[in-house]
């Protein structure tokens, strides 16, 4: 049950969003055995004084085009599965809507299987 939150520049197009969300939650099923229909996400969009990045931090040359892509999600995965998903991730945006790789921020914050409460006050999991 991943949650996922998207943080990007203003003012890309509604069809340009969507095709991210879509294209995340896929990756998500290809590598992460993400049930059908386990979307929880959510979007943010910056002005430009309000979204900061290094253009060339780890040797990554990066544009205003740049997405911040958060996954919260069980400690379940193996290495190899985060793997092909930051790779899945990258690969789906590049065909739709266009990013380029340069431009693909991932950052993966994995939680014990007792961290969530899905409504009702209830822990699920636990």
């Amino acid at each position: 049950m991943p949650l996922v939150h998207v943080s990007l520049r203003a003012g890309k197009p509604q069809a340009y969003r969507q095709a991210i969300f879509d294209n995340i939650y896929l990756a998500m099923r290809e590598t992460f055995n993400v049930p059908e229909d386990d979307q929880f996400m959510t979007m943010t969009e910056h002005d430009a004084s309000n979204f900061r990045y290094s253009p060339t931090y780890m040797d990554v040359a990066r544009s205003d085009d740049l997405v911040y892509i958060q996954i919260t999600a069980n400690n379940t995965r193996s290495l190899e599965q985060k793997k092909a998903l930051f790779q899945r991730i990258a690969q789906r945006l590049g065909d739709d809507p266009g990013l380029r790789p340069e431009d693909v921020f991932v950052n993966l914050v994995e939680v014990a299987k007792e961290n969530w409460s899905f409504g009702y006050g209830l822990a699920q999991y636990a």
